[in-house]
């Protein structure tokens, strides 16, 4: 601690006193001291001339020339009177006070706690600030990782979208190409039965033209007959060509014709009928048309 900066109330006292003494007599000299400069100083005049003996009478001489007069000697200089030089007074050093060791004691003791006060406040400060950051960190941390699943949720989910859109779209294909194959397959299994229908057709054609043809070269028409007359009769056919049983349909207007065309009929089995046995049920029941004028 340095000496002279603390003091006791007393000395504290004196010292402003003799300081006010000392402004006061500096003051009171700086008055007088303008005052005594201004009075004005009087000028000397010294006459440096001094009386003459008397001349003898010149005689007289010719007129001389007329000269100028003499200029008057010059005034004698003004002796200036310089003031006497101020007097500064003399500042008296003020005294060093004494310590006083408790007042010490005790300013060290309030400097050491507040040095501690500052030193726990900024260790706070600085443990508040590193945990503030560290919250921060953690805060900052925790939203990185919130939003990295939000976004592999996010990606999930459109690869999820993606991948039902595809297999959506691949079932719709496959079903649109299902349709389109079994629209084909129908159209040509369509094509199919109607090309075997018109085969089938065909052949029954065909064999029904060939069992009417061997019918009627066995008919014996009868003489005499009037018109053209229609009979119709219904056959029944076993699958070796054997008729087992021939009923009048629709019989016509002349029963001679009617059993002329029947016993023909009996005497053609067996009837011709087609190699393949799929075509037996048409053959089965057999409708059969005769008129004489065909």
């Amino acid at each position: 601690m340095t000496a002279g900066v603390y003091t006791t109330g007393n000395e504290r006292v004196v010292s402003g006193v003799l300081a006010l003494a000392m402004h006061l007599l500096f003051l009171a000299l700086l008055i007088f001291g303008v005052a005594w400069q201004k009075r004005e100083p009087q000028a000397v005049v010294v006459d440096l001339w001094s009386d003459l003996p008397p001349m003898p009478a010149p005689k007289p001489p010719p007129v001389p020339e007329v000269k100028p007069a003499p200029a008057p000697p010059p005034p004698a200089p003004k002796v200036e009177v310089k003031p006497a030089p101020k007097v500064e007074p003399k500042v008296e050093p003020k005294p060093e006070p004494v310590p006083d060791p408790e007042i010490a004691l005790k300013e060290k003791r309030e400097r050491e706690r507040k040095a501690r006060e500052q030193a726990l406040a900024e260790k706070k400060k600085r443990e508040e600030e590193a945990l503030a950051e560290k919250k921060r960190r953690e805060q900052k941390a925790l939203a990185e990782k919130k939003r990295r699943e939000a976004q592999a949720l996010a990606e999930k989910k459109r690869r999820e979208e993606q991948a039902r859109l595809a297999a959506l779209k691949a079932q719709r294909a496959k079903e649109a190409e299902a349709r389109r194959l079994a629209r084909e397959q129908a159209e040509a299994q369509r094509k199919l039965a109607a090309a075997e229908a018109a085969a089938q057709a065909k052949l029954i054609d065909e064999y029904t033209r060939r069992i009417r043809e061997k019918i009627k070269r066995f008919i014996v028409e009868p003489p005499n007959l009037p018109g053209n007359p229609e009979v119709i009769f219904a056959v029944t056919v076993l699958p070796g060509g054997e008729i087992l049983d021939v009923k009048t349909r629709r019989p016509s207007a002349v029963a001679a014709w009617d059993s002329a065309v029947e016993r023909a009929i009996r005497r053609a089995q067996p009837l011709p009928l087609p190699p393949d046995p799929a075509l037996m049920s048409k053959f089965r029941e057999l409708e059969l048309v005769f008129r004489p004028k065909e």
